[in-house]
């Protein structure tokens, strides 16, 4: 493998790329909750592909530059973790339409909170470099906006369980969580998000 070691990655771009690209997905899920047609689920899929090419070149360019301007291992972990967060988007999407669920009232403010916590994410990370201040208090609200999904998904589960349709209640269930766990994702980039403060304040 070569070795770029004169050529200069501005990594701080790519990992803002890449977020500004999720938030654009979860932007593009908030319409297919509001408008659940295959059209719009298929933009989702479209938004996801090209955050995932963002991240190959990421990946890549990580691989081959011997000296970055952050832990590289910070620089992997927080753009997993903002790939995940629009994966769970496309496989929301994906069962969702699969499975012909409708979006309740819970599914709906979920959606709304994460997209939310993804422009959070996005600014966070371009504010990393040049004002970490900024940065800091995105952070907070990406966090917030994670304790308020799982409240929301605890309500929801207690909500769902006390119906009899055994049938909704698993199909439901499987949304339900991919929605937890993107914000679970949004929690842990922000985790790295903080890191990378610390390790360079």
């Amino acid at each position: 493998m070569d070795f770029n070691f004169f050529k200069k990655i501005d990594f701080y771009k790519l990992l803002s790329d890449q977020a500004n690209k999720t938030q654009e997905g979860l932007g593009a899920l908030l319409e297919f909750i509001n408008n659940p047609n295959q059209d719009n689920g298929n933009r989702v899929s479209q938004l996801e592909e090209e955050a995932d090419e963002i991240r190959r070149i990421l990946i890549d360019d990580l691989n081959r530059t011997f000296v970055t301007p952050i832990d590289r291992e910070d620089i992997f972990s927080l753009s997993r973790s903002v790939d995940d967060v629009i994966d769970y988007a496309e496989t929301t999407v994906e069962e969702m339409l699969v499975l012909d669920i409708k979006p309740d009232a819970h599914i709906k403010q979920t959606v709304e909170i994460l997209f939310e916590a993804s422009k959070s994410i996005a600014n966070a990370v371009k504010n990393i470099k040049e004002h970490p201040g900024v940065c800091i208090e995105h952070i907070i609200k990406a966090k917030k906006s994670e304790h308020k999904i799982e409240r929301l998904y605890r309500q929801a589960l207690a909500e769902l369980f006390s119906t009899n349709d055994v049938i909704k209640i698993l199909k439901t269930r499987e949304v339900y969580r991919h929605l937890s766990n993107a914000a679970d994702r949004v929690a842990s980039a922000a985790d790295v998000i903080s890191d990378i403060l610390v390790k360079n304040a």
